[in-house]
């Protein structure tokens, strides 16, 4: 088998041709239809919702930036990222995808062997597991149904008679729970004649076609076994198709026999998948159904503050900083779709509060107050934990604290999270061990040590600042809670070493930032033109630095090319550089897998080091 990186490499190589293969291969695949639909019933809602709101909808060309961009409003100030909104649509896809490896052997999941009301109640349970989610906001379990739903529906089209029996629209009780099926054929009906071919046009009995039974192929990869006289599924794995009566009636993919049958099945697919969007959109609104889609203005802004005795006065700046980003962030293309608030104290923490209003959350924050905690370590890991299964993926998450974690054994749980969620988290550790802290847990560095190591982990920043100085080094919730950011080069040395990193900045990247955080390490910058400057030079030919804390922050001037940083320090250090640009990298590690739908299946957590097998 291949190994997990290889497969990936195959993925972005190999064409996701235009379901019924699951993700592969010459014909339109079910990732494919799903995508035609879901891009279609997309620009239908944010058509209705523009109009109805008095404003022109201008139809996108085929980009989903573009698309995004129109849904958001195109009067809104700034540029948009369409990293979210494809990250959401893949999740869809993937599940679409899944059912061929994970249920391939179940015959209600793909409608074979006349497994109709199975198929149907699988749609049902799924769909109303997805309405059901969405009302609660949990959009990913949403979309994970929606993909396990529309897979299986799009498989009637393609593995029953269904447009054998001249039907060119959807079969509309597949998305009714409560209507009959039928009429199907009987249990010792025959269903089909004799063929030598992988998959005939005409190998349905007459009397079928005549009654208007439903019917649909039996398939095994194991045993050639099936019920006399039915129908087989077809296909160079289906070991029932070598028995009487032979051939398959599958339309997953053209061939010679079958063009025009599986036209009709792609685009009778479409069309059902479009009313089973229809479906989800009528009973959850639009708005609902557009963040299910993906289609936001930016991540959720989530604040974890420490409420113990000793931050005070930390809280109240914190108040001002979140006033200030929330009020800088209103009408641009960076207001967050939504914003959470998990407070913590020892031994309390929580509750996650969370709205889509910027005065409500104001509200709350307003609310803080310092009380309690009586000894050191508070309960941060809690409230990180709780913050992160209350906010959707890809969430920025700001910890505002000035002790250690008492509850560290959920750090493996966190980091899990983390890794699950795609979230970033940056701490902001503020005089640790000083004044009301005991001196000696500051100079044994056990304050924040544990909290880089989420930092990294998650691609953010664990900053050691003096509480004077956390108006200036918030400033990088400002830089961060964009749509647009992308991490140009991110690495951690520990021990420091003096080593050269080079990084590429092309046309479509703006407003680059360097963020360093360490010892005060020393560096120099080199630009695409040969010009440098050092870091001894706070403003200079190529950017301006500010250091506040541990964390030295660089504002570069915008040159396209290569760029050069040498850094110079024994001591441990971090270095990430970002920028801000509509185009991203989106990536997943597969695997393939066989059956009689063969594809990629994703690898939810990281391959193994060292191995060439998945």
């Amino acid at each position: 088998m291949l190994c997990p990186t290889l497969s990936l490499v195959l993925l972005l190589l190999l064409p996701l041709a235009v379901a019924f293969r699951p993700n592969v291969g010459k014909a339109k695949t079910h990732v494919n239809i799903m995508k035609t639909a879901i891009i279609m019933k997309i620009a239908e809602v944010c058509r209705d919702v523009e109009r109805a709101e008095g404003r022109d909808f201008d139809t996108p060309d085929e980009s989903l930036e573009e698309l995004l961009q129109a849904c958001l409003g195109r009067d809104k100030v700034g540029e948009v990222s369409a990293v979210a909104f494809k990250s959401a649509l893949e999740q869809i896809y993937r599940q679409n995808a899944l059912v061929d490896n994970l249920f391939a052997s179940s015959d209600g999941h793909h409608f074979n062997s006349e497994a109709f009301v199975e198929g149907r109640n699988l749609i049902s349970a799924a769909v109303a597991t997805a309405k059901a989610n969405i009302q609660q906001e949990n959009f990913q379990a949403a979309r994970e149904a929606l993909g396990r739903a529309s897979h299986t529906l799009q498989d009637f089209y393609s593995h029953t008679n269904w447009v054998e029996l001249g039907h060119r629209t959807p079969y509309a009780n597949l998305l009714r729970p409560d209507s009959s099926i039928g009429p199907i054929a009987g249990e010792g009906e025959a269903t089909c004649s004799d063929c030598d071919q992988d998959s005939c046009p005409s190998n349905i009995l007459p009397s079928i076609t005549r009654e208007q039974k439903l019917t649909s192929g039996y398939l095994s990869v194991r045993s050639p076994f099936k019920p006399p006289g039915k129908c087989s599924h077809g296909g160079p794995s289906d070991k029932t198709s070598s028995q009487h009566p032979r051939g398959g009636i599958h339309k997953d993919e053209p061939g010679p026999q079958n063009r025009e049958l599986y036209a009709a099945a792609v685009d009778v697919a479409i069309a059902a998948t479009l009313d089973l969007l229809e479906d989800i959109r009528s009973a959850v609104g639009d708005a609902r159904f557009l963040r299910l889609m993906g289609i936001s203005r930016s991540s959720v802004l989530c604040f974890v503050i420490d409420t113990t005795g000793s931050m005070s006065d930390d809280i109240e700046e914190a108040k001002r900083v979140a006033f200030s980003i929330i009020d800088s962030k209103t009408g641009t293309q960076d207001e967050p779709s939504a914003y959470i608030l998990v407070p913590f104290n020892d031994p309390e923490f929580g509750p996650a509060i969370r709205t889509t209003k910027p005065n409500v959350i104001k509200a709350e924050i307003s609310k803080l107050s310092a009380t309690g905690g009586g000894d050191i370590p508070e309960m941060c890991f809690s409230a990180l934990k709780l913050a992160l299964t209350s906010a959707p993926q890809s969430s920025s998450i700001f910890v505002f604290t000035d002790a250690p974690a008492k509850d560290t054994h959920l750090l493996a749980t966190v980091k899990a999270l983390i890794q699950s969620t795609r979230s970033t988290v940056s701490f902001f550790i503020t005089n640790p061990g000083l004044s009301r802290r005991r001196r000696r847990d500051a100079q044994s560095g056990t304050v924040s040590q544990l909290y880089q190591d989420l930092a990294q982990a998650s691609g953010g920043q664990a900053i050691v600042v003096s509480k004077k100085g956390l108006p200036q080094a918030t400033a990088i919730i400002v830089d961060s809670t964009t749509s647009a950011l992308v991490t140009l080069l991110q690495c951690v040395r520990s021990p420091g070493t003096t080593e050269t990193f080079t990084f590429l900045a092309d046309e479509s990247v703006r407003d680059m930032m360097i963020y360093i955080t360490g010892d005060s390490p020393m560096f120099t910058l080199h630009s695409p033109s040969g010009a440098s400057q050092s870091s001894q030079v706070t403003h200079g030919p190529l950017g301006t630095i500010q250091s506040v804390g541990n964390l030295c922050r660089v504002r570069l001037n915008h040159q396209t090319g290569p760029w050069r940083i040498d850094m110079d320090s024994r001591k441990a250090y971090t270095l990430k550089v970002t920028g801000q640009s509509s185009t991203a990298f989106l990536y997943d590690f597969v695997e393939p897998f066989e059956g009689p739908h063969p594809g990629y299946m994703v690898i939810e957590s990281r391959p193994r080091a060292g191995t060439d097998k998945c």
